[in-house]
């Protein structure tokens, strides 16, 4: 079977990634969840942060077998360090589509050994985003059924901090 990587931004990581993860598990016997450190974002958490925050949610839903990392630059580059040969790339909606279809495509043209693999979301999870889930955490609303406890406890704990 192929090796995949999953990347994101995972700011942080809800429950629609970790039903991607769990669906993306079963077809590959290689899975790295990539958190990005994306220059063009402000992200809540730091990329250590947020990949210890997957960690700990992934573990949390019981997902094992395989590996959070991080990456800076350009994901094909991270794709071939890990020996990986196919993206992994989750669908809420139109607009979803629209952005990873000129993605794939883009790294079909600098990479053609990468198969580009789309799940879309589970029907609960069309909405949810970790913007949504920070907005609502930040204006003090429950988040319980968008995020595992451990991401939940992290958010309280940044909030907190911020606020102090």
């Amino acid at each position: 079977m192929a090796t995949a990587i999953y990347p994101g931004s995972f700011d942080p990581i809800t429950n629609g990634h970790i039903d991607i993860v769990r669906r993306a598990r079963k077809l590959f016997s290689k899975l790295y969840v990539a958190v990005v450190a994306n220059p063009h974002k402000s992200p809540l958490f730091t990329v250590e942060e947020r990949v210890d925050i997957t960690k700990a949610a992934l573990a949390e839903a019981g997902i094992n077998g395989l590996e959070v990392i991080s990456y800076d630059g350009l994901l094909i580059e991270c794709a071939r360090d890990h020996a990986a040969n196919a993206i992994v790339r989750g669908l809420r909606a139109n607009s979803d589509f629209e952005y990873e279809f000129q993605m794939a495509l883009t790294n079909r043209d600098l990479a053609s050994e990468f198969e580009s693999v789309f799940f879309m979301t589970a029907k609960k999870y069309s909405f949810l985003s970790s913007s949504i889930v920070k907005e609502v955490s930040m204006y003090g609303g429950d988040v319980s059924t968008f995020v595992p406890s451990s991401v939940e406890q992290a958010l309280r704990r940044k909030l907190e901090k911020k606020a102090s």
